[in-house]
């Protein structure tokens, strides 16, 4: 009997400085609403649809000693080695609201020659967020 192997995209962790002002942040800032965030405020995690956005703390014993310490940019001219991407709707209503609630602009939204609106913030640690306009709209049921 062959085992079913496919994976399923469970988890983005974002390692951050304060769990619970990075929840509060991307709660206000980019419209998630939030899951879960634990009695320790070492874990947090927003409602993504079915990938989970979760949030730990950017230095901990269990995984620095495991799999290396986070690495973080050493100024604004530098940035992480990922990027998340959001998509929306309207992205220019989306970029305003992310910046009023403490994002830093990086990049206003402009068109691109592939079809998608798009415009880049860092959050409040210095993570890159794009947002975007879907290529091809969701199918509506």
């Amino acid at each position: 009997m062959a085992s079913n192997l496919s994976p399923v995209f469970a988890y983005t962790v974002m390692y951050v400085k304060d769990v619970a002002k990075s929840i509060d942040f991307y709660a206000k800032a980019f419209g998630y609403n939030v899951r879960r965030l634990d009695e320790s405020h070492r874990w947090g995690e927003l409602q993504s649809g079915e990938t989970t956005i979760a949030f730990t703390n950017i230095h901990q014993h269990e995984t620095d000693d495991l799999t290396g310490s986070v690495q973080t940019p050493k100024s604004g001219k530098e940035r992480a080695p990922v990027e998340v991407c959001f998509n929306y709707s309207d992205v220019d209503a989306a970029f305003k609201r992310a910046v009023e609630n403490g994002a830093v602009a990086v990049c206003k939204p402009e068109d691109k020659e592939w079809g998608q609106r798009v415009g880049y913030v860092r959050d409040i640690d210095g993570i890159t967020i794009r947002m975007g306009s879907y290529v091809n709209s969701p199918k509506q049921d």
